[in-house]
């Protein structure tokens, strides 16, 4: 659906040009919600806004629905833009227009006769609950219900593809909540590709099918959510799925960890700081007594957590695992074949 090919996008700086994107190369998958994240400055915004070329790229190629967008001449790319629907942090309504007068405008714009108009706002009105509203001002709702007509104004000109540049930054965590459920709904009875930008990891958790982490302007890890949440490559991505799945153990644990793994001698039972990722029934399975009774291998929990995943329950587990090599080998080989993710941590400041 949407193909971006080695995108970078160089602006000038008062201390020299600087690049906010960097050879950045993306596929995303038609239907799907592909979240963007990163902190603030990683260049999601700049890259989300060459998609429609509101920030057209200093080199590479979008390459949207099979159209070249780059390519195109200023009519051809006012009409592709009409397949784009673009909600924003700041909702971007205009003061004078009524909630019903805000999502009619685009429609306006592009000279749909007026009865289509009326026809058209009652039902992106019904779609994001907004009927009983249809008559205030901006100035007269909540955030969250300026952000539903923000999202109906985006959906006037029936997109193919939707832009949500960090729309729920401003809103509490309830309207958040609101607003994403919304956005999954619309993806799953529409149809709609939705590419969302935000740089707070309880979003992607909650509504995304596959995810790309910006650093710096470069892409630095992407993947299905729940296989990046399972094992994340990355520091910067570790760091911020801790943000929502905290892996961080206490200093004094810390401090007795790594007494214990200095402690350890050749051919003698050994420690090991083990991480494990698990979802869905493996979190109902004994696999840690199964794996005592199998192997011989002692374990003690330092810490745990379960969470949810797209409807998923996923778990992870930081241990301390004592046994002799080989069988800590065939340990960690029969969890692996039982779908669970495990990551040895040689070096404990891995989960500082």
């Amino acid at each position: 659906m949407i193909e971006i090919q080695a995108v970078s996008q160089r602006f000038n700086g008062p201390s020299g040009p600087v690049d906010a994107v960097h050879d950045v190369s993306l596929s995303i998958r038609k239907g799907e919600i592909f979240g963007i994240i990163g902190r603030s400055g990683a260049g999601k915004s700049t890259l989300v806004r060459t998609l429609n070329l509101l920030n057209r790229p200093t080199s590479g190629s979008i390459i949207l629905d099979g159209q070249d967008m780059a390519s195109l001449s200023p009519e051809g790319l006012r009409k592709a833009r009409r397949h784009i629907g673009m909600i924003f942090q700041h909702f971007n309504l205009l003061s004078s227009r009524t909630v019903y007068g805000n999502i009619a405008l685009p429609l306006e714009l592009a000279g749909i006769p007026k009865a289509d108009i009326e026809r058209k706002v009652h039902q992106l009105l019904k779609l994001v609950d907004l009927t009983a509203l249809a008559d205030r001002y901006p100035s007269q709702i909540s955030g969250g219900q300026k952000q539903r007509v923000g999202i109906a104004r985006a959906l006037a000109n029936d997109p193919k593809v939707l832009l949500s540049d960090e729309a729920t930054s401003a809103l509490d965590p309830e309207t958040t909540k609101s607003i994403l459920e919304l956005l999954k709904r619309i993806n799953q009875e529409l149809g709609l590709t939705i590419v969302l930008i935000t740089h707070q990891m309880e979003v992607i958790k909650l509504i995304c099918d596959r995810m790309a982490v910006m650093e710096g302007g470069k892409l630095i890890e992407h993947g299905g959510v729940l296989d990046t949440f399972r094992s994340p490559q990355h520091p910067v991505t570790r760091a911020m799925i801790g943000d929502v799945i905290s892996q961080d153990l206490p200093k004094g644990v810390l401090q007795r960890v790594r007494a214990r793994l200095a402690k350890t001698s050749e051919g003698q039972a050994q420690d090991h700081l083990l991480r494990l990722a698990f979802t869905g029934a493996e979190v109902e399975e004994p696999l840690l007594s199964e794996v005592v009774r199998r192997f011989g291998v002692s374990f003690n929990i330092l810490h745990g957590q379960i969470d949810e995943i797209q409807g998923q329950a996923f778990g992870s587990l930081a241990i301390l695992a004592t046994g002799l090599q080989d069988e800590m080998e065939e340990a960690k080989a029969y969890m692996r074949s039982r779908g669970v993710t495990v990551q040895e941590l040689t070096h404990v400041t891995a989960i500082d």
